[in-house]
């Protein structure tokens, strides 16, 4: 059915690091990779897509007792390849062509070959982008940096 090499803690490992990439990912860009990738698999959909409600939980003071502090929307959606393999996906927001073709290529990296493909394709590129755009945010963010001190007047 479906061939791994990596030992179960490995793959979940980078099959979640992949799910992020495609998470953080705009939809538009997914599928410019997607279409480059050149592939149509024929799948079925098992759940989905469909939109609700998560709720989103704090701590107090970062680390202190939980608490619910507010709701995000998200879609998920859920896909079965003809291999047998399925895919899972959530993301926030409604985009439900996005939760769908992110559940397709989790689908198809359960495949060690495919796996290959896609992180070349699809996953490298987006992830590339992003940390470009995390490096130019967090530029942007330092020139605006305020450094307060305090002078000591000799005064009590």
């Amino acid at each position: 059915m479906i061939e791994t090499n990596q030992a179960p803690d490995e793959n979940q490992s980078i099959r979640q690091r992949r799910m992020a990439v495609l998470a953080r990912a705009d939809s538009a860009a997914i599928a410019r990779c997607w279409t480059a990738l050149g592939i149509d698999p024929t799948f079925t959909m098992l759940r989905g897509p469909e939109t609700g409600l998560v709720t989103l939980r704090g701590r107090v003071g970062g680390g202190g007792s939980p608490f619910n502090f507010g709701e995000a929307t998200v879609t998920r959606a859920t896909v079965r390849l003809e291999s047998g393999a399925i895919g899972h996906s959530w993301a926030l927001g409604r985009d439900q062509d996005k939760a769908r073709l992110a559940a397709i290529i989790d689908a198809l990296a359960q495949d060690t070959e495919m796996a290959g493909r896609i992180d070349e394709a699809v996953i490298r590129p987006l992830a590339s982008a992003q940390d470009t755009d995390d490096r130019s945010r967090v530029a942007e963010t330092a020139a605006t940096r305020v450094d307060f001190f305090t002078m000591v007047r000799g005064e009590d």
